[in-house]
Parts: structure tokens; C-alpha cells; sequence
């Protein structure tokens, strides 16, 4: 294989949103900008990509249509993979599996914080029943949201077929890896340094907030085939949460972002997996965001 440069002038479409996604991108030179509504009167700028950054790679892992419009801010380099040869690539390039794997944990991250505020704000609107403190948020998201409005607002919750398909596939490899441990065991603990992620092959993982503490929160249940704690991997973060088994025979995979490269040799549907359960939960985290964003809307408007 071959991956494929073109290069794009200013105004150029790269990708247009409402397409199937059969392709993904690495920008090379330039800058180009993701937008909804592109050169519609609603059109907002959704972010702008730097050189080594990558794009479309949502749509070709989990086969959804593009959700945005990336045009050429300018003259601008691109290298063009497509999506069934997205393993030949990461083959040819073994090194590009964390960089491509940190996109969507700091695309999660920022927007986890956005919808934590979104939220937080509409739980305020709903227990005050006034709006007027929140004017300067309301400003705030227009600029920033894409469906804040009932007639914008076509953001679906995400499937979990392409997850259920995946997670099957690492289950059909049938493997004996990992460490198993008793019921009530720590997988790991707030603070912990998040050196590595987790796959559960058997049993179940309670994922907590406080564990142990008055106000102790179980904030997910982690079921077979799955992985979890790959956040603070990418991250290079301490652990914010407490991971559980809440089995007698929870056995877990450890993998180190060292690991990756050869993980992908042995077993590539592992590394699609995890890469699903990223886009997966970015999707996710995106919809709960705008739903939040266009009910604080409708709530303001009446």
C-alpha cells in the first residue's frame, strides 16, 4: 500500500459532512478547519487542525456518516488513507497507533469538561427555574455548540453494533492472557499512576468515584469483552477513579502504550477494539453534551 498525498487550495471541501466516511486523514502542511453547516446562515467552526493532526477517523472506525465539513484554510498538504487499509497502514507505521489513539482521548477530555459544564448549568436552570445567570453561557455555546436548537439538533446517540462486533471478534481469539482476580480486589485506585489500560476478558469491573468513602459513587459497570483505565494512559494522568472486580473470576489484560505496536502483530482485533470503544465513547460524551446544550436552549427561549 501506498498512502495517497494531495494537496488542497483555500475554500477547497476535504470532506463533507452527511458523506460516508471510507477515509481518514493526516494533515501534512497548512491548516484546515472542521465546520457544521458549512456556508449555511448557521455554520459553526467546530475546530482547526495543525500539521501531524489527524481527522475523519471517527466516521472510518465506526462506519458512520462525516458529521462536519473540514475545508483548506489555505494551501494545504494531506495524506489520505482508506478505511480498509487502515491495518496495512498501521502495519507500515506502527508508531502512529498511540498518536492516532490520543486523538480521541484529548477530543474526550475536552469534551467531558464541556458537557460537565453543560450539565451543571442545566440542572441549575432546572432547580431555579431562572435563566438570566446564564446569558454569558448561553453566548459562550452558540459560538462553540452546533445543535443548540430543535431544528439543528440530529446528533443521534451513537450504536453499539460496531462495538458489539468488535468486542466479539477479541472474544473469538480465545486468549489466555491476563491476571485474574478475586471479588473486591483494587484493579486500580484513585491516584494511581495510569501507566497502562485494561481488558476484561471474563467476570466484571465496578468503576467508582470516593470508593470507600461516605459518598462513595459507582459511576459504570465494565461487562466482558471491554476495556477501561485507557484514558489515563493516554493521558499520561494519575487515575481519577477506583476500578473493582465485583467477580470472583474477573480476569484483565494488561496493556502498557509500549505494548501497542507488537499487540497489533499478534492481534490487530484487540487494538480495533480499544480503538472502537474510544470512538464510541467520544460519540457518546457528544450527544449527552448537545442534548444538555439545546435543552438549556429551549428552556431559555421559553
Amino acid at each position: 500500500m501506498s498512502t495517497i498525498e494531495k494537496t488542497f487550495n483555500a475554500g477547497d471541501i476535504i470532506i463533507k459532512e452527511g458523506d460516508s466516511g471510507n477515509t481518514f486523514f493526516q494533515l501534512l502542511e497548512g491548516k484546515v478547519a472542521a465546520y457544521k453547516n458549512y456556508d449555511k446562515d448557521d455554520q459553526v467552526q467546530l475546530a482547526v487542525f495543525e500539521p501531524g493532526q489527524y481527522f475523519g477517523e471517527m466516521a472510518v472506525i465506526e462506519n458512520y456518516p462525516r458529521s462536519a465539513t473540514v475545508v483548506a484554510e489555505g494551501e494545504a498538504k494531506v495524506v489520505e488513507i482508506a478505511a480498509e487499509e487502515l491495518n496495512e497502514y498501521i502495519t507500515q507505521n506502527p508508531d502512529k497507533i498511540l498518536a492516532i489513539m490520543k486523538v480521541f482521548g484529548s477530543r474526550i477530555q475536552t469534551m467531558t469538561a464541556d458537557c460537565n459544564e453543560a450539565k451543571k448549568a442545566l440542572d441549575d436552570v432546572r432547580r431555579t427555574n431562572s435563566n438570566d445567570k446564564y446569558l454569558g453561557f448561553f453566548a459562550q455555546m452558540t459560538m462553540q455548540s452546533i445543535y443548540l436548537t430543535s431544528k439543528n439538533f440530529r446528533l443521534e446517540r451513537p450504536s453499539m453494533e460496531s462495538l458489539r462486533e468488535a468486542s466479539e471478534a477479541v472474544l473469538r481469539q480465545n486468549t489466555e492472557d491476563g491476571e485474574t482476580y478475586g471479588f473486591g480486589t483494587i484493579i486500580f485506585k484513585d491516584g494511581d499512576a495510569g501507566k497502562c489500560l485494561y481488558i476484561l476478558h471474563s467476570g466484571k469491573v465496578g468503576i467508582y468515584s470516593n470508593y470507600g468513602a461516605v459518598d462513595e459513587l459507582k459511576l459504570s459497570e465494565i461487562t466482558p469483552v471491554a476495556c477501561f483505565g485507557e484514558m489515563e494512559m493516554l493521558s499520561e494522568d494519575v487515575r481519577a477513579t477506583t476500578a473493582v472486580a465485583e467477580s470472583s473470576d474477573t480476569r484483565v489484560e494488561i496493556i502498557r502504550a509500549e505494548d501497542l505496536e507488537v499487540l497489533f502483530k499478534t492481534c490487530p482485533a484487540k487494538i480495533d477494539m480499544i480503538l472502537k470503544n474510544l470512538s464510541y465513547r467520544l460519540r457518546s460524551i457528544t450527544y449527552d453534551y448537545f442534548k444538555a446544550c439545546r435543552e438549556i436552549y429551549e428552556a431559555n427561549k421559553g
